[in-house]
């Protein structure tokens, strides 16, 4: 199996799009800057390019991780130590039956759901811990990396 980089750059930009309506006035936007204590002025002032621009290199690391977390196969290609040149009879017979096997945006999303829940938000909720933050943050932070892992994930898994 080889890397689909088109697939996990469409995913790391879907973020993007997520946070632009996740984070917008009318949605989350006003209650996040309250919780996370700052202004309209203090969002201005930053390099919107450097922080979209890393924005989408962390994104990208997730959905680097995401695609051995929401596509089976590679399983089957852990099996065998990664070289399929070298791989027995049996792995190509498997992989001609259950080669696109559960390879579908729903599936991908129940995965990066799982991934959201249980390891995004995790992360997200023990910084906010630490740095003193409400719960309400921590909610809407952790809630955009549910979402965003979910989208991601669905991306992923059904782009072949």
């Amino acid at each position: 199996m080889e890397v689909n980089f088109l697939a996990l750059l469409l995913a790391a930009l879907s973020t993007l799009v997520v946070g632009f309506i996740w984070y917008n006035p009318k949605v989350f936007g006003t209650i996040w800057m309250r919780e996370a204590h700052l202004t309209e002025e203090q969002v201005k002032t930053g390099n919107m390019a450097v922080i979209f621009g890393m924005a989408i290199v962390y994104a990208f690391f997730i959905s680097f991780i995401l695609q051995f977390l929401t596509i089976h196969q590679y399983g089957a290609l852990g099996m065998i130590g990664g070289d399929v040149t070298t791989a027995k009879p049996s792995y190509h017979a498997f992989m001609a039956d259950y080669g696109t096997v559960f390879r579908t945006f729903k599936h991908g999303m129940l995965h990066g759901f799982f991934a959201g829940l249980f390891f995004a938000l995790p992360v997200v909720g023990t910084s906010a811990l630490f740095e003193r933050r409400s719960w309400k943050y921590t909610l809407i932070a952790g809630g955009f990396w549910v979402v965003s892992c979910m989208i991601m994930g669905g991306i992923i898994c059904a782009m072949k």
